[in-house]
């Protein structure tokens, strides 16, 4: 389990250094995050598929072939992303893995050992509480102690009328990244050198 933990006022819950965890996912906490992605308001019918390259044969159109795919990867031991705990309750998922794992993203070609970040998704009550700026510097630590040099992310502004999952942009700047380009009309390609 990475144990990077901070200190931050989350609504009014004062949490302890020692109450963030981040546990990477693996076939052992699989359980944890089907019934996380499965609760209501969770990313049940994407399964966090939407920029991930699918297992061969399966269907992106079809919810099951989503859950399939990313446990299929889980399974082969591939890296999918972290879990976020507070105390024993699972509160996020940010979904970090090798960019080659992911389709086009329009990332910069021109670097190497690239992971990316490409979304989160937050416990309704813990939402707006700053908790994606403790997940970025989990992600990087552990994108690094798995050989990453770089790290890429995808957001978008604030007022962007989709890709909200991907988070916003001004967090990332905060957090040191780079904006290298905009991808498409609403996505913002920023890198960090680890």
């Amino acid at each position: 389990m990475v144990a990077i933990c901070f200190c931050e006022n989350i609504n009014s819950l004062q949490v302890r250094n020692d109450e963030l965890t981040y546990e990477p996912v693996n076939s052992g906490n699989w359980k944890k995050l089907e019934e996380f992605f499965e609760t209501r308001g969770g990313p049940h019918n994407c399964w966090c598929m939407v920029w991930r390259n699918m297992k061969e044969g399966a269907v992106r159109s079809k919810k099951e072939d989503k859950k399939a795919s990313l446990k299929y990867y889980v399974d082969a031991g591939i890296p999918v992303g972290l879990l976020n705990y507070f105390g024993s309750e699972l509160i996020a998922w940010c979904s970090i893995a090798l960019r080659s794992h992911y389709r086009n993203l329009s990332g910069d070609e021109s670097i190497k050992d690239v992971w990316s970040i490409v979304c989160f998704f937050i416990k309704r009550e813990y939402r707006n509480s700053g908790l994606t700026q403790q997940l970025i510097p989990a992600a990087l630590e552990y994108a690094k102690d798995n050989g990453a040099k770089y790290v890429e992310a995808y957001p978008v502004e604030q007022d962007s009328p989709g890709y909200r999952f991907m988070g916003f942009k001004s967090t990332f700047e905060k957090m040191g990244f780079e904006f290298k380009y905009k991808a498409g009309q609403r996505r913002n390609v920023m890198v960090i050198k680890l």
